[in-house]
């Protein structure tokens, strides 16, 4: 004989009941998530935010490729800042673009001599770059803007030339090490 508490779960459970009500659930909690508006953290897939909080893990890792990441994080981000404006998040500049890549470079290769077997692909193919003379011909065709102010010496015809016989298939990388925010009030 089962009480009247063990027969009401038995019928609130039954697969028919059960399944209606699931259903109901996630289609409500999909109409709330699709009325989200999203844009208010991310727009173009980009934090808004006029102060930049490195991630907490680049504190405790010692990992080569994400302190170089970390190295190019905070030039790009104090660069933005320095640009001011009442969304640092939002600015870019060949500038900025273009001394960010190059700490990186220069922290990987001070990394890479602590750590010989450090690898990243990468890493290792943008050196190449720099030592063919090409960064900021790489960082205009990669990573420009129309908006950019471009030093004429850049050799951007020249630098498609060098990229078609050594760049076939590659896949520029930006890795954020950290987020965009405002402060607490």
């Amino acid at each position: 004989m089962k009480s009247h508490y063990a027969n009401s779960i038995q019928v609130s459970l039954s697969a028919v009941t059960y399944a209606q009500i699931m259903r109901i659930v996630w289609i409500l909690g999909l109409v709330a998530l699709a009325g989200c508006n999203h844009a208010v953290y991310t727009r173009d897939g980009v934090t808004d935010g006029d102060t930049f909080y490195l991630a907490p893990h680049a504190w405790a890792d010692d990992d080569p490729v994400l302190q170089s990441w970390v190295s190019y994080s905070l030039m790009r981000s104090a660069c933005q800042l320095e640009l001011g404006g009442d969304n640092p998040a939002r600015n870019s500049d060949y500038g900025c673009e273009y001394t960010a890549r190059l700490h990186l470079l220069e922290t990987w290769d001070a990394q890479r001599a602590e750590h010989p077997d450090a690898q990243d692909p990468y890493l290792d193919t943008l050196l190449r770059v720099r030592a063919a003379g090409y960064l900021d011909e790489y960082t205009v065709r990669y990573f420009g803007r129309q908006d950019w102010q471009v030093p004429v010496e850049v050799r951007v015809d020249e630098f498609r030339g060098w990229q078609k016989q050594h760049l076939r298939r590659h896949r520029p990388q930006t890795r954020i090490v950290g987020s965009w925010n405002y402060p607490p009030p």
